[in-house]
């Protein structure tokens, strides 16, 4: 059965399982980028453990590298890692809840679909958003 076919309510559903699809790539995206800038900023924070305090560092501000000392250095790295910390625990809650209402959407769609024979537009499960490894 062709999509086009599907009754309204059904067809409802697949636009917003498919939406949910989308915004769960996004969001592991988005944790993505934010875990590697993680490691990136502890690795930092490991490398300026080994650096002598007197040594003189600069940091990107836009397109200028700016003179800035240990403490400021240290403090900077220390509070952006706090903040990313915080940012991939709130993108994998949000994983977690897409994931919820991508399964419980599904589940109502297979329940709309499996009285018209066939299994539907699904083919046997589309897998969820988190389908496909990482």
């Amino acid at each position: 059965m062709a999509a086009g076919n599907l009754p309204p309510e059904a067809q409802e559903k697949l636009e917003e399982l498919q939406d949910l699809q989308e915004t769960a790539q996004q969001v592991a995206v988005q944790k993505n980028e934010a875990e590697n800038r993680l490691t990136e900023t502890k690795n930092a924070l490991e490398e300026l453990e080994e650096i002598d305090e007197e040594t003189a560092m600069y940091r990107e501000v836009g397109e200028l590298l700016v003179e800035t000392d240990y403490d400021e250095a240290q403090s900077d790295l220390e509070e952006t890692k706090d903040n990313l910390e915080i940012r991939v625990e709130t993108l994998e809650k949000q994983e977690e809840r897409v994931q919820e209402q991508f399964e419980e959407l599904q589940e109502e769609l297979e329940e709309m679909l499996g009285g018209m024979g066939g299994g539907g537009p699904m083919g046997g499960g589309m897998g969820g958003p988190g389908a496909g490894g990482a």
